[in-house]
């Protein structure tokens, strides 16, 4: 157990260190990944909490500083104008593609000797470990 919680917060480390430069957390980074993948309709707050790898009680908070900082924004739901939702901004979208194939390298240096197959295999342990917690 010891040795999880040890490699996860190296990795932690690791994508803080690599993210500064572009002036965003790992937290942040989560939550601008999973509004590229919501589209143009975005996602509503608990939609946007229930997909976060950590769990931020204060996802509030965490958008208010993507919407300050320019890279989401914030609008009625069309369907049910009492849902407000959040949506990347171009800005946003600019920024992950920055980040993508740097963060692909990163993980290739990190990952890559590990081969494939063995990969393939230490993800599906982690999946096993993660349904029994």
């Amino acid at each position: 157990m010891v040795a999880l919680q040890r490699t996860a917060s190296d990795l932690q480390w690791r994508l803080t260190e690599f993210l500064k430069p572009y002036g965003i957390s790992p937290t942040q980074y989560n939550a601008l990944r999973i509004l590229r993948g919501a589209g143009d309709e975005g996602l509503a707050c608990n939609e946007i909490g229930e997909r976060m790898l950590n769990r931020d009680p204060d996802i509030t908070r965490l958008l208010d500083r993507l919407v300050k900082s320019g890279l989401a924004r914030r609008g009625r739901c069309k369907t049910d104008r009492r849902v407000i939702t959040a949506r990347i901004t171009d800005n946003g979208l600019a920024l992950l593609k920055s980040l993508d194939a740097p963060l692909e390298d990163l993980n290739q240096k990190i990952t890559g000797q590990l081969g494939r197959q063995r990969l393939q295999e230490f993800l599906r342990t982690l999946d096993q470990i993660r349904e029994r917690v």
